[in-house]
């Protein structure tokens, strides 16, 4: 029998592995479940950079600190047009930068920074305006970055320089067979043909009046926010820096200029900033050396993760209602799933591991207690196998309580990045005092004295009580000896009775495929079904 084990915590999973492994008990001991071969292999995966890469502590930090700067935006730095000037002297003098790698690392962020808003399925053409200096290359560079992650973009850049850099940018583009439009090409209505438009026209080094072709352009995007949109939804716009036109300090003078949905500002915020009102202010150009930081007493925020860009402020009011993903996905249809149903899961929860989700082994475990209320929280998967999926927890908790009232419950696993659900419903019966010993101490010890110290869905009077008692423990057992484990700690095991396997389609034409249980010759055997689509509007 197959049995994939999970360790105690995403961070060890490494050592996870199939095993050969058989539960007697089981109501379904028929020779569908016993075809087995035994083998034993690791799981081959991508390390999770959430939990390899980044302490809980300094996670915690940083969202902290990420809380305090969509809380407090006043409290980020803003530069005036001399000293961006001076940051990039010194990035480019002392410090070794080249202008091709602030250029590539600032179009990458304003790429990234746009395909956080604007999904390509719904927002994919993008007309890209490039002036002739570096927030035009600026423009090339990400134009190339939104054509990998799955956008059309369409440049115009009608005032091209003869520089070796930017014509290797174009040379790049013409590689990927990007249009490159004149101004004449384009509509005056420029929300015809794209639905966002990135003005890479002027940086903060601009100034004077705005000449031909440019002045017209900038015209073209400031009707944009004039005319009546009542029969198609304008394009957004997104502008790198700085909004072209406006004054780098003062911003939009007269209130004549153009109104950016978007403002991805480099290295940090230039003082028009603060005039900016638009939903979407995001900081990209992640280069600040701390001596730069230092001297100019920058206050950015923390980037997370490997992201190349931070959302500045609070997020805008959404309607709730109008929220809604067009799922793109492959079709699953009834003649490429697997006959068993576990063999179907393992094989999405390996896709799950392939693509680096965090904690693809996390559900929704669903109770009833006799009171007829249902109540749900998060669990972690710790087995499955041909017996069922198990998972430990406090026997005295309020899902076991009503466990033991009702042994009926459901799991649903939910794996965003792939655009899947599975949803499990069973019976539910405590696994062996021997098994829940074994994986009890396969945990890690601080895990295990966790385990002692909470007395699950109990009052407390704070955490400094847990805290206390922890530390109290931690000493207790410092001396590395066999820590035991709690009589009311254990394991469950959920044995399926019901599967649903749903992958979400563009159209909210979702596949759902359902599984049940029946009998064929005195063997069990499962029926695959599809069922109308849920439709999630």
């Amino acid at each position: 029998m197959r049995c994939l084990y999970f360790t105690h915590s995403l961070s060890q999973t490494h050592n996870s592995f199939y095993c050969t492994k058989f539960y007697s008990s089981s109501p379904f001991q028929n020779p569908l479940f016993k075809l087995c071969s035994g083998i034993l292999r690791p799981i081959s995966r991508p390390p999770i950079r959430a939990f390899c890469t980044t302490s809980t502590e300094a996670k915690a930090d940083r969202v902290a600190a990420l809380k305090q700067t969509m809380e407090a935006p006043d409290a980020i730095s803003y530069l005036t047009q001399r000293e961006a000037a001076e940051i990039d002297e010194t990035l480019m003098g002392p410090l070794g930068f080249s202008v091709d790698q602030l250029m590539e690392l600032a179009g990458l962020s304003v790429a990234t920074s746009i395909a956080q808003v604007y999904k390509p399925s719904e927002y994919g053409r993008v007309l890209i305006i490039c002036g002739p200096g570096n927030n035009g290359g600026d423009g090339l560079v990400a134009a190339r970055h939104l054509y990998h992650f799955g956008y059309k973009p369409f440049i115009c850049y009608p005032k091209r320089t003869a520089k070796p850099l930017y014509t290797g940018l174009v040379t790049q583009l013409e590689s990927l067979s990007i249009p490159f439009l004149s101004v004449e090409d384009l509509s005056l209505d420029l929300s015809k043909d794209y639905k966002v438009i990135v003005d890479a026209i002027f940086g903060f080094s601009f100034h004077g009046t705005p000449r031909p072709p440019f002045d017209d352009l900038l015209k073209r995007l400031v009707s944009l926010h004039n005319s009546d949109q009542i029969h198609q939804r304008r394009s957004v716009i997104v502008s790198i820096d700085i909004p072209s036109g406006w004054h780098v300090e003062e911003g939009d003078v007269h209130g004549e200029g153009i109104k950016p949905d978007m403002l991805v500002s480099l290295t940090a915020p230039k003082l028009c900033a603060k005039k900016f009102t638009g939903l979407h202010h995001f900081l990209g150009g992640r280069f600040v050396p701390p001596s730069i930081a230092e001297k100019y007493k920058l206050h950015l925020p923390p980037y997370p993760e490997t992201s190349m860009c931070v959302r500045i402020g609070k997020p805008p009011q959404i309607d709730i209602s109008a929220l809604r993903e067009n799922y793109i996905s492959p079709e699953f249809l009834e003649e490429q799933v697997e006959a068993d149903p576990i063999k179907q899961f393992l094989k999405w929860f390996d896709d799950s591991l392939t693509v680096g989700l965090r904690e693809p082994n996390a559900m929704a475990l669903t109770t009833v207690g006799k009171d007829g209320k249902p109540s749900s929280r998060m669990v972690l998967l710790k087995g499955v196998d041909k017996e069922g999926f198990v998972w430990y927890t406090n026997y005295e908790s309020r899902k076991a309580r009503e466990l033991a009232e009702n042994s009926h419950a459901s799991l649903l696993f939910y794996w965003d990045g792939l655009n899947r659900q599975v949803r499990v419903e069973g019976s539910v019966k405590k696994v062996s005092e021997e098994e829940s010993e074994q994986y009890f101490h396969s945990r890690p010890r601080g895990s295990q004295l966790g385990a002692i110290v909470s007395k699950q869905s109990t009052v407390v009077p704070g955490r400094h009580v847990l805290y206390q008692e922890y530390k109290e423990l931690e000493q207790k057992f410092a001396d590395g000896s066999l820590i035991p484990k709690p009589k009311n700690w254990g394991g469950y095991r959920l044995i399926p009775q019901l599967f649903e396997f749903w992958q979400g389609q563009p159209s909210r034409l979702h596949d759902r495929l359902q599984y049940s249980p029946y009998e064929i010759n005195g063997q069990l055997a499962w029926k695959i079904e599809r069922v109308n689509m849920k439709t999630n509007e």
